[in-house]
């Protein structure tokens, strides 16, 4: 693919005392090109509008609007979601729209500064069968390029994906490359990076994001940080065929909050903890490593709580609990193998227990998200979701500057 000129590197900021500023980066003024200019529609600009692919529930929307967006398309092809998604926001003014994204019309989408894609991560997870970008569920990617594709000109300034960390290194990093190959064909540079939802809420859950922008500007130098960590920066090394555009960021600071944080105060004798024949058996599944950390809280003089789930490990299910107040990556619950299991122990006595779905709406930083369907409804879509405050972070670090500066002005 031939190459334009470059138009130079990004320049980190060099922050003053007292300077107030969330961006860490910014453009050259070459940059601020009538290229980069959000597109108008109807005569009026449109300004930080999202249109959001694989919406799930509308936790990346609850995240964007935090920041200031505002989404006015959404997509996904499961009924499910759009439920929950629509009985939480009632104001989508019909904008979400039910349908397979190899088959959605182009001409359905609006114009918008935004397209955020946080497409199904199945085929892409170390707990699914690896079959990467090629498989049923994660080729969604490429319906998604289609219609970036079948837009032209309108296609958004800015794009923001999202998918687990096994994208990285599926088929030993060639659907990832392929995939920031095409964005690249599209007029995007690249900058990916990784954000782990532990540092705003107390769940382990690593996830990759790249940011595009149309335009030439590349920087190809990728600094020592835990947002690009050593993988991902030797991806980056060695792939120069890809044309990159790094900016310099932040490190969030963690909240180091805890599980006890979001548990919700039921009774020991809810409903919703299991009878003591289930329990016991739960605590039956561990191995001795793990029933050693189950005695331990179990003979406590207070109450302390972990979470688990189950494992296959040499063709026998086993149960094996966290006890660094985290709780473990929410997941989508297919088979039931997928449920996070609390455990809760001290004074002899042991309690088991699903996580509740109010419980996993804090986990993923949606605390006051309307909750409704079926509980494996629920435990879905919180499982398949992107966190809040994460995406709340990545918009006010990430995009609101990068929009500050590709809206400013005409050239």
């Amino acid at each position: 693919m031939q190459r334009k000129k470059k138009l130079g590197r990004e320049k980190p900021i060099v922050r003053k005392p007292g300077h107030s500023s969330r961006a860490q980066f910014e453009y050259p003024d070459q940059l601020r090109s009538v290229r980069f200019i959000l597109r108008e529609t109807g005569g009026h600009r449109v300004e930080k509008t999202v249109a959001e692919y694989f919406a799930g529930i509308g936790l990346m929307r609850m995240g964007l609007e935090k920041a200031g967006w505002q989404v006015v398309f959404a997509n996904d092809i499961d009924p499910d979601k759009k439920a929950m998604y629509t009985a939480h926001f009632k104001n989508t003014n019909g904008h979400f729209k039910l349908e397979d994204i190899h088959k959605l019309k182009p001409e359905l989408v609006p114009s918008t500064a935004l397209a955020t894609a946080s497409f199904p991560c199945n085929d892409l997870s170390l707990a699914g069968a690896r079959k990467g970008l090629s498989g049923k569920q994660s080729s969604a990617f490429w319906g998604f390029v289609s219609t970036l594709r079948k837009m032209g000109d309108r296609r958004p300034p800015v794009l923001l994906i999202e998918n687990v960390l096994g994208f990285l290194s599926a088929h030993q990093g060639q659907d990832f490359c392929d995939a920031l190959l095409a964005l690249n064909e599209l007029g995007y540079s690249v900058d990916p990076f990784v954000v782990d939802a532990s540092w705003f809420v107390p769940q382990s859950r690593q996830r990759l994001f790249v940011v595009a922008t149309r335009g030439e500007d590349a920087n190809t130098e990728a600094p020592d940080s835990p947002l690009r960590p050593a993988a991902l920066r030797g991806f980056i090394q060695a792939h120069p065929e890809v044309r990159w555009n790094l900016a310099v960021l932040p490190v969030p600071k963690p909240k180091n909050s805890k599980l006890t944080d979001i548990l919700e105060n039921l009774p020991d004798d809810a409903s919703e903890w299991w009878s003591k024949e289930r329990a016991d058996y739960f605590l039956n599944q561990m191995s001795d490593r793990h029933r050693k950390l189950a005695e331990s809280m179990i003979n406590n003089k207070r109450y302390s709580y972990a979470t688990a789930f189950r494992r296959v490990r040499n063709d026998k299910s086993m149960a094996e609990i966290r006890v660094d107040g985290l709780a473990g990556c929410l997941r989508t619950p297919r088979g039931g193998s997928g449920r996070q299991i609390l455990f809760k122990a001290g004074f002899g006595k042991y309690f088991v227990r699903l996580l509740t779905p109010r419980e996993c709406a804090r986990l993923m930083g949606a605390d006051d998200f309307t909750i409704t369907g079926t509980l494996n409804q629920s435990l879905f879509g919180f499982g398949d979701a992107v966190c809040v405050p994460a995406i709340q972070w990545i918009a006010e670090t990430y995009l609101n500057p990068l929009a500050n500066h590709l809206a400013c002005e005409e050239i």
